[in-house]
């Protein structure tokens, strides 16, 4: 699976949307450096109201604020199986790492396939997008964070440009009851052990 690492890292699959540049920032912040509102390309996906929504999302848990967006449906069916659900859910500060479906797509289907059915090695790759904490954009500037996994995972960028591993964040400062999400266009790949 190794080979599928930077996949997506300079593609355009914002969504479907074909989008690459960032929007600017957000007008204000919350206390705390929290973004109030969610900066990139991708967020123009979000729903204004109802399901899905900012609102909405910001009262709800990370896993059950993912389920709610359509381009998340991959990584949410990905945490059900994994049975991160609960875990997700219950934990008092994350931050999440979110590939679209499009991530999940440009991976080859039969390695694809292999790792969406292999509960193991499925909870070790999205614990390799979760870090303990909600961080801020100015905690994602040029820093190495320690994923759930074990495995660091490094962040470079400024300015609401920022990249994972390689991979581009297309939304993000996505609030939910208990996490900061960053949706992110690959999925990013466990160090092999």
């Amino acid at each position: 699976m190794q080979k599928w690492q930077a996949i997506g890292a300079g593609a355009a699959l914002v969504l479907g949307l074909g989008l690459t540049a960032v929007t600017a920032p957000p007008a204000s912040a919350a206390p705390g450096g929290l973004t109030a509102e969610p900066f990139g390309p991708a967020c123009a996906s979000i729903p204004a109201t109802g399901p899905g929504s900012l609102a909405t999302m910001a009262t709800q848990p990370v896993a059950t604020a993912v389920a709610s967006l359509p381009f998340l449906s991959t990584l949410n069916t990905a945490i059900q199986t994994a049975g991160l659900t609960t875990t997700l859910n219950a934990a008092p500060a994350l931050t999440v790492f979110a590939p679209t479906n499009d991530a999940f797509a440009a991976i080859p289907q039969a390695e694809r396939d292999q790792l969406l059915t292999d509960q193991a090695a499925l909870a070790k790759t999205l614990n390799y997008h979760v870090v303990n904490g909600q961080k801020t954009t100015a905690d994602l500037q040029n820093a190495t964070l320690i994923t759930l996994e074990g495995s660091p995972v490094i962040v470079r960028g400024s300015n609401y440009d920022y990249m994972v591993n390689g991979s581009k964040i297309t939304c993000g400062g996505i609030q939910t009851a208990n996490a900061t999400v960053y949706v992110i266009d690959s999925v990013l790949v466990p160090p092999q052990t």
